[in-house]
Parts: C-alpha cells; sequence; structure tokens
C-alpha cells in the first residue's frame, strides 16, 4: 500500500533525474531513498537507468501525473484540518481562466465572499478548462470558472453557463472607418489586425481567422496579443484593429473608438463547474454567489 512519505520520494527523484541529488534534495542519504524507490518498483517499472542519470518510463509519466494530484490534494486536506481544527470553514480552492477575471465574474464573486465570511481563505489557481476539469475530479478545486461546457450526462460534473460577452470591434480613434456609418465585412478586409488569442490553445489564431471569413472579411493579421488589454493598447496606437469583449470596452482606453458588428456573431463565454457532490456547505455557498452573477454583457 502506498504512503504519501514514498510518493513525495518518488517525485523528487523523478524531477532530479538521480537519486543522489533527490536525496541532498529531500535531506536523507540515499540508501533508504534507493530503497523506497525500489519498493514502488515491485509491480511496476518506473525509471530508466543509465551510468549518468535516470529517466521515467511511459509508465513513470502517468504514475507522476497521479501523484503530483494525490499530493497536491493530500496538502489540501492537511490544510483543511488544521484550519477546522480552528473552528474555521476551511479555504476554497477556486480554478478560473483569464476572462474570468476580465469581465469582473470573478471578482465580484469574490467581494461578496469576503463580506459573507470575511475569514475564509481562497487559492486562486489560473488554468486552462481542461485542467480544471481535471482538477474538479480530483478534488483538488472547488469549483471552476471555465471557456467551455462539459456534456450534460458527465458522470462526476455538472455546469452552468456564466456570461456572454460579445464581441466588439476596436479601431484606433483617427482610423477612416472610426466615422463611418454601419461598417461592412468588406471595409474590414485587408484591414491590418490584431489577433487577441489564447497561447496555450494553439488553435485560437484558425478559430480566429476562420470566424472572420464566415462573417465576409480575410483580416490581415500583423500582431497576436495574449490578451485583450494588451489589444487595446495596441490599437490605441494605431497598430491595427482588434475584436475586444464588450466588458472590456467600459472606459475605454484614450485612441480606441468602438463600434458594433451586428453580422458578427463572436462571444467570449463563461461557464461554471462543479463536482456533483458537494462535500462543505461553503463550496455550495460560493457556488451560488456565482451563479447569481450569471449575465449576457
Amino acid at each position: 500500500m502506498l504512503d504519501l512519505r514514498q510518493l513525495r520520494y518518488f517525485v523528487a527523484v523523478a524531477e532530479a533525474e538521480h537519486v543522489g541529488r533527490a536525496a541532498e534534495r529531500l535531506h536523507i542519504s540515499q540508501s533508504p531513498l534507493s530503497r523506497q524507490i525500489a519498493q514502488l518498483e515491485k509491480n511496476l517499472t518506473l525509471f530508466e537507468r543509465s551510468q549518468q542519470r535516470i529517466r521515467l518510463t511511459s509508465d513513470g509519466r502517468v504514475f507522476l501525473t497521479e501523484a503530483h494530484a494525490l499530493l497536491r490534494h493530500a496538502d489540501r486536506l492537511e490544510n483543511l484540518g488544521r484550519r477546522l481544527g480552528r473552528g474555521e470553514e476551511g479555504g476554497l480552492c477556486i480554478g478560473y481562466v483569464a476572462d474570468a477575471m476580465h469581465t469582473g465574474t470573478l471578482p465580484t464573486a469574490l467581494r461578496t465572499l469576503r463580506d459573507q465570511r470575511p475569514g475564509i481563505h481562497v487559492a486562486l489557481y489560473d488554468q486552462e478548462s481542461a485542467e480544471q476539469f481535471e482538477g474538479l475530479r480530483q478534488r483538488s478545486l472547488d469549483i471552476a470558472l471555465v471557456r467551455t461546457p462539459l456534456p450534460e450526462d458527465d458522470p462526476d460534473l455538472n455546469t452552468a453557463p456564466l456570461l456572454q460577452d460579445p464581441l466588439l470591434l476596436a479601431l484606433p480613434a483617427e482610423h477612416p472607418l472610426a466615422g463611418q456609418g454601419e461598417l461592412t465585412p468588406e471595409a474590414l478586409d485587408g484591414q491590418p489586425w490584431i489577433a487577441v488569442g489564447d497561447s496555450q490553445d494553439p488553435a485560437w489564431r484558425d478559430t480566429f481567422v476562420a470566424s472572420c471569413v464566415a462573417s465576409g472579411f480575410t483580416p490581415d493579421i500583423r500582431l497576436d496579443a495574449a490578451d485583450p488589454l494588451t489589444a487595446l493598447g495596441l490599437v490605441a496606437s494605431g497598430l491595427g484593429l482588434a475584436l475586444v469583449q464588450k466588458s472590456m470596452m467600459r472606459g475605454t482606453t484614450d485612441g480606441v473608438a468602438v463600434r458594433e458588428l451586428p453580422w458578427y456573431g463572436g462571444s467570449v463565454q463563461l461557464w461554471a463547474a462543479w463536482h456533483r457532490v458537494d462535500l462543505r456547505p461553503v463550496v455550495a455557498s460560493f457556488r451560488e454567489t456565482v451563479l447569481a452573477g450569471r449575465s449576457t454583457a
């Protein structure tokens, strides 16, 4: 049967790729560390060994991923136990994507939480949607704010829509199109563009271009921006046009004109996700706070 100490030893060796260096990091001698690793490998080969270093096998890489998840959850349970022992409610572990911050959805919910439970500890994790779903399944996250929903028949998790934030056209205030009437797709064809996308999603650029082409114009992408605030700054400098969610346009940057495009249906969507089994009342309470703020920007 595994114990947490064995798993921590395994993770240290896997990351150092050397038993001696791992032993130094753990402040133990090499011999007991080697024995613990050998015990783990009785039924499973975790490492390939050479004279210079050891490397994880394919099974070892899978085992390392699960070990990390289990140790994170163990650390969280230990912290929860300490807080409950002091008479506190425990903490909240919240995963989110950047749009949850940009749109104000998460900050608003956190302000309500602070007013209702001023002493509660909150840990925030900026993660991609897939990683958050895994965190919910592993119970290392209590709630997740993600870009995409899950199938309704998912056996473990529920999702609910929070926000549909339409994309608007941001262009330099001095741009010739800024003073025109209704803009057509043809007017945007071939214009210099700043594409706003998620660097962790390899397909985001293709998705953006496809949405433009489907609307009747082809963007001439000159720059990529990792977030909408950066894009607005580049637009204000006269470097191109960008599509930015409506919620980011409140108090728009000087030098930026904003136009609606009724024929362009793109939007940023945000969903809440949580485990079907609520372990603690504070989790259910915060989930309801988040859902109460759902809207269409």
